[in-house]
């Protein structure tokens, strides 16, 4: 059962999408990508894309983020993200969207991020038409860093080297099947 780590609704177990359909960060991957991220969430802006139960932005909104917007495109994960943020008292600071991932970005207007975990379907190859987007609307605030779950490190840029060219890789790590990557923008280097 997933549960909220720390902060203000630490303990608080969550509900979660019943079958396979969708694939939960495991909560040592969560625990030590939290540990790695350290104050991030501190006052930030998140982005929980492909959102599922809300896990990962909500722990963040736990952990002292100012905002989270939750997106996925499935009404059962919508129903259980209104019922996870509100068992966990933090529903006031969470915005919830229906949308697939590709179509919020194209049409998001409002401020930028500071942290988005981007965990799409392993197979759907998302990832770097996600981070196109980020990058080319300019959804990412300065020192933003976006946190990606792939099932391959390979799985980050795809074959984009062009992609490839616009983030750093801070820190790359293998929890189970899952990998995660912690990217930055190169953009408030140019």
């Amino acid at each position: 059962m997933m549960r909220i780590i720390t902060g203000s609704a630490r303990g608080t177990h969550l509900y979660t999408l019943p079958g396979e359909a969708t694939r939960p960060t495991s909560e040592r991957a969560k625990e030590a990508l939290f540990s790695v991220l350290q104050q991030k969430p501190l006052r930030a802006r998140v982005l929980d894309l492909f959102a599922g139960s809300g896990q990962l932005g909500l722990e963040a909104l736990s952990r002292g983020a100012m905002q989270a917007i939750f997106v996925d495109a499935s009404a059962e994960a919508i129903g259980i993200l209104h019922r996870n943020a509100e068992k966990t008292h933090l529903a006031e600071r969470a915005t919830i969207r229906r949308s697939d991932a590709i179509s919020f970005l194209k049409g998001y207007s409002g401020a930028p991020f500071d942290l988005v975990f981007l965990d799409p379907p392993y197979a759907a190859g998302l990832v770097p038409p996600c981070l196109a987007l980020l990058h080319d609307r300019k959804l990412l605030a300065a020192g933003a860093i976006v946190a990606v779950e792939t099932a391959t490190y390979d799985d980050v840029f795809g074959q984009d080297a062009a992609l490839q060219s616009l983030y750093f890789v801070e820190k790359q790590s293998r929890y189970g099947v899952a990998h995660i990557t912690l990217l930055t923008s190169k953009e408030e280097l140019l």
